[in-house]
């Protein structure tokens, strides 16, 4: 296997499709990637290398320690509240009187050694990460999982307590590794005057920030922000712009007139 740090042109690249269930799995990559907080540069490499823990199903990035500014760490004295595959250091960071603890950890064993992880999803503890010149969001990006939005001709409709709340026939399809499609519906096509907007905004490393989202308040069950819609995507998904999309999980969907069997998957149980 590779040794973290080395040049692309001595370097075998692990290319294995990595597992959840499996030991902690690793490969190089070669995206510059920056972290900031409070305007501080905190880490800055372009040897990051991304790093999948056993049972987490998106990778988070391993840095060189060069590459990060350690003198903004301090060792800390209690580990986080989610274990780390074998990770027994653990740091606070430390940027003027703000304490963000715990923050990072060193990654355990000999393949790793050297290298420093922060803190991603659930709890970000940098206020912005960089691949490039592009701001990224909740976790690295997974180079095994591939995100396509598809304009489509299917008649897709959604019903929430029987009642029809989309309708069309000129859809877009996203289609993302691991996830059911969503449907993307142009918004004249959805009953916005039997929804209620919220205040719920969420972010997407692949997709980017949805700031709109919509509940359903009926005769029946309350469905809190049942819909959602971007109305400024990543250039890659750039048609589902302004379109609307329902967790299929929460609603009947039924498409070119088959109901479809609602799935079941963490995302839909907000």
């Amino acid at each position: 296997m590779a040794t973290p740090g080395s040049t692309p042109e001595t370097a075998p690249v692990v290319r294995r499709r990595p597992d959840p269930a499996d030991s902690l799995v690793w490969e190089p990559s070669e995206r510059w990637v920056r972290g900031t907080k409070g305007g501080v540069t905190v880490v800055d490499s372009r040897r990051p290398v991304l790093v999948w823990e056993p049972g987490v199903p998106v990778p988070i990035y391993a840095f060189p320690a060069e590459d990060v500014r350690m003198d903004l760490l301090r060792r800390s004295e209690r580990p986080p509240g989610r274990r780390h595959a074998g990770a027994t250091v653990f740091y606070d960071l430390v940027l003027d009187d703000q304490v963000v603890r715990p923050a990072a950890w060193e990654c355990p064993g000999e393949e790793l050694a050297g290298h420093v992880c922060f803190a991603w999803f659930g709890r970000e503890v940098l206020d912005h990460w960089y691949e490039e010149e592009e701001e990224i969001f909740v976790h690295p990006r997974d180079p095994h999982k591939r995100v396509d939005a598809l304009p489509s001709a299917r008649h897709v409709q959604v019903e929430i307590e029987g009642t029809v709340v989309a309708d069309t026939r000129s859809p877009v399809l996203l289609f993302e590794t691991g996830l059911p499609v969503r449907y993307y519906f142009p918004r004249e096509d959805v009953r916005l005057d039997l929804l209620t907007p919220t205040d719920t905004s969420t972010r997407c490393p692949y997709k980017g920030v949805a700031t709109e989202y919509w509940s359903w308040v009926g005769d029946g069950e309350a469905r809190r922000d049942v819909a959602w819609s971007y109305p400024d995507p990543l250039p890659a998904v750039g048609v589902i712009k302004d379109r609307i999309a329902f967790y299929d999980e929460r609603v009947d969907v039924i498409v070119d007139g088959e109901r479809q069997q609602r799935p079941d998957i963490f995302f839909g149980g907000r």
